[in-house]
This record gives structure tokens, sequence and C-alpha cells, in this order.
């Protein structure tokens, strides 16, 4: 099926029949299902992402649909049918399902949520939406959030339904919402989001009158949990095109109240000079970040990238010389990156790893052309740990210079430095460096039991191992013992 990208306005009517074929050929598990609700005096419909997805010619495994059944009546229905059901979003009206079936040769398991028609709406204080359940498909299809999204397949009739005109706004790649945008957004505010979201996504652009609102009311975000805000700042960062959404959530004043260490880039001179300001240097570095992934998006290294500089404001100085400088500004970001994503919600391990990352992205600034000895590289390795390829990741995509010389110097250094990490790997198994005596060992050339001083001579240990590489037993048990003698001096 061709995408509706291509399609001019006068082959929209082709586009429509097209849709319909593919929802059919991809989910034959949609009319079974439209005829058990009929069956059961119900309609249903697929609708919103889905009948989007499959004019765009993307259709996968996630299968929505609406219906005038109440929840309960939905159960009755789904139950013997699915091979799984699960009610997690039934207090919204949302049931969902599981179902295989087979699609020509092949076996293909389906997600399906099946939600009763419904409005919803925040009340000035609630961060959670209050529901009310409707009777009519176009009643439900003007509360939902853009018009791309607010178009069904009723079903088993095949009736394209679009009030909207939201096949006209995918052909011409605009996000409108059914009513105006200020209604909409009013009664979920989080829709301001999801429209940076579906426009990095999408690439698609947001009509003026949208970007108008969201300004307008960029600060009725706040009522929204810290943990939706965060979910669609995640699918707009994995996006294709997050320059796109971050961009209009910065320009917008929704960033502001979300992420306000963005925009506060703004303001800042990058100390080379190379770019008017750090909040560019940053876009270009989550965009090179990107062009290094190696298996699909990474959340952790773009997050790294979005936020590696976010320290600059508050580390700025004006020097004698007319530099401007950032000293410490990773020590600083790190700070402020583990307050940001902790503030919204994220995972602790997520929260660790990218501060770290943020931490270190200036480490090999200070390898110059090859300087550092053996040790330094092992110290490089330790501390990055686990997150060593996202550090070389982050690392090069860092360089934002327009200098061609000065760009390929840096990644001959950065080259030298993997190669050397690379050598050193093979001999010592930097992966899993260790001291060359464990505790128990400690103990038993010590005499001593589990305690601090254990602790105290293991790291004692770790930094000669750091700084000599490895030793024979007998040179690190004597090492030990001269250790202990100093300590009992």
């Amino acid at each position: 099926m061709p995408n509706v990208n291509e399609v001019n306005p006068s082959a929209l009517s082709q586009a429509q029949h097209r849709a319909v074929s593919e929802l059919l050929r991809v989910a034959p598990v949609a009319d079974d299902l439209a005829r058990r609700f009929r069956e059961a005096g119900f309609s249903l419909a697929l609708v919103g992402g889905s009948v989007r997805d499959a004019l765009l010619g993307r259709l996968g495994n996630d299968l929505d649909f609406t219906t005038d059944a109440r929840p309960q009546d939905v159960l009755k229905i789904v139950r013997p049918w699915a091979d799984a059901v699960w009610e997690v979003g039934i207090a919204f009206g949302t049931v969902g399902a599981q179902k295989a079936a087979r699609v020509g040769d092949t076996e293909r398991t389906f997600q399906i949520e099946v939600t009763t028609y419904r409005s919803e709406a925040y009340d000035r204080s609630s961060r959670k939406p209050e529901v009310s359940y409707g009777d009519s498909i176009e009643d439900d299809l003007v509360r939902r959030d853009f018009t791309v999204n607010a178009m069904a397949v009723a079903l088993p009739e095949k009736e394209f339904v679009d009030p909207h005109g939201g096949l006209d706004d995918l052909a011409n790649r605009v996000l409108r919402t059914p009513g105006t945008p200020e209604e909409s957004f009013s009664d979920d505010p989080l829709r301001m989001m999801r429209a940076a979201r579906f426009a990095a996504q999408l690439d698609f652009d947001v009509a003026p009158e949208v970007v108008a609102a969201m300004t307008d009311m960029a600060g009725r975000i706040e009522i929204v949990s810290a943990e939706r805000v965060r979910d669609e700042l995640n699918k707009l960062i994995l996006s294709a095109h997050p320059r796109k959404g971050l961009s209009l959530v910065v320009d917008t004043g929704l960033a502001a109240h979300v992420l306000p260490e963005l925009p506060a880039l703004r303001l800042e001179s990058d100390e080379h000079h190379r770019h008017k300001d750090v909040y560019e240097h940053t876009l270009i570095v989550l965009e090179q970040a990107m062009a290094l992934e190696e298996s699909g998006p990474d959340l952790t290294l773009r997050l790294a990238a979005l936020l590696h500089d976010i320290g600059k404001p508050r580390t700025r100085r004006f020097e004698k010389d007319g530099r401007v400088s950032f000293h410490h500004h990773e020590v600083v970001g790190a700070k402020m990156t583990k307050k940001r994503m902790t503030a919204l919600k994220y995972s602790n391990e997520l929260v660790k790893d990218v501060s770290r990352l943020v931490e270190l992205h200036l480490r090999f600034h200070g390898y110059g052309t090859g300087e550092w000895t053996d040790s330094a590289v092992r110290r490089y390795v330790r501390d990055a740990g686990p997150l060593l390829d996202r550090l070389h990741q982050l690392t090069r995509s860092d360089c934002t210079t327009r200098n061609k010389r000065k760009a390929a110097a840096l990644s001959r250094a950065y080259d030298g430095l993997e190669e050397r990490i690379a050598k050193l790997q093979e001999q010592e198994e930097l992966d899993a460096i260790r001291p060359d005596l464990d505790g128990n060992e400690i103990m038993d050339v010590l005499g001593v039991r589990p305690g601090p001083v254990v602790g105290q001579a293991y790291k004692y240990l770790l930094e000669l191992r750091l700084e000599h590489g490895p030793m024979e037993r007998d040179a690190a048990v004597a090492a030990l013992k001269e250790w202990w003698a100093a300590q009992e001096a």
C-alpha cells in the first residue's frame, strides 16, 4: 500500500479504500471480534492509531477498537474468545486482550484494546481524568487528541468514519485537533506533549492554532503526573525526529515546566564558539549519537546526549582573556541530571547510568594526543564499567566543531584510545578489573575476620591493580603484608 504522504488530495478516496483493504488483510481478527459484538447487540470499530497507521502503511500487531458496550459487557464478549485478557485499564473503560491468528501463512499474535465510547476531562486540581461513557462513535471521535487519530472503520460494515478531516490532515502531514485546541488541551493537558511526540514520530507539522494554544496553555501541563509526562518524553526522544519535537516543547514553553534545563541552554555561549548557543550544540550531539546507535534507539544514550551539558549555565564564567569557561560543568550536570530524572520518576538504574555518562563525558579531553598512562586507561574503563560503549558513542558525538582538521584530530585521538583499551582488555581482562587477591585471601593472609579492614585492604590492592596491571600472587601477598605493616606501625 503506498504511503498516504505521497497521495495527492484527488486520490484520497482511493486511499480510503486501500486503508480498509489493508486493515482487513493484516487484521483478520477484526471481523471475527466484530461479529461477536454484533451478536451481543453492540457495535465495534477499529479506531485511532490503528487506522492512521494503516493509512501510513505501517499497521502492526497492536489494534485499538472502540465500542458502545460498557466494560463489563466487553469482558463477557472477549473472555471466551481471547487467549488472554487483562483489566489494568478498566477504570478508564479499556479492556486489553491477546489473540493469536493466522494471517496468510504466518501465525501472528495481536495485542488488542477495546475501549468504551467515552469523554474525559481534568478538573483544575486533579491529576487524574474523570471518565464518562458515551453512546455514539461521533462523540467518541471528537474527544480524541488529533484529527489523524480521530478516524475509524466501523465493523463489520467496513464503513470509513472521518468526521473531522483526518485523512486530509494525514495527506498534508499536519496535526490539528478535532475541536478547538483550547478545549482539547483543557480536557487533557498531556495532549500538548503528545503533539510534540507525534510531530517527532511522524515528522508532521503542528497547525499554527495548535502551537498558539500550546504556548498559551503550557503551564497547564503541571496538572499532569510526572509519570505520564515522562512516558511521552521518552517516546519523543526515541522517535526518528526528536529535534522536531524538542524544538516544539522548548518554543511553546512546555519545556520550562517539564525539562527547564533544556531551554536554559539557549542563553549560553559555547566555550569554543562552535555554535551560537549550547542548546543547538546539544541537539546536534543528540542527532550524532543517534547515528552511532547499533541496535536501535537507545534511551540511555539519547538522554545522556540531551542532558550532557545542562551544568553549563550554573558554571559559566567570563575569563579575563575574554573566553567563556564552564569548569566542572560535568560534575554539576550529573547532579542536575539525577535531580531532574528523579523528579520525572525514572528508574533508579536509568538515573544512575545517565548521570554517570554526563559525569564522564569530558574525561577523554584530558587524553590529548595519547599521553595517558596504562593506569589512566584502566581507570577510564573501570569508571565507565558497563557504560563504556555508550561513553565511546557520547564522547564521539560531543565533537561538533566545524573545523574539519580539528574534528579529524579528535577522531584519530579517540581511535587511538579505543585501540589501547582493546589491547589492554585482551591482555588484562579489563572488563572485570579486580584486585589480585579476593576478600577470603586477604583475611587468610592478614589473619583477620570480616570487617572494615578487609575493605580497606581490598581497595588498596585495587589501586595497585589499576596502577600497575596484574600482579603475580606472591607479589600481591608481599604488597598486602607491607601495607598491613604500615597500618600497624
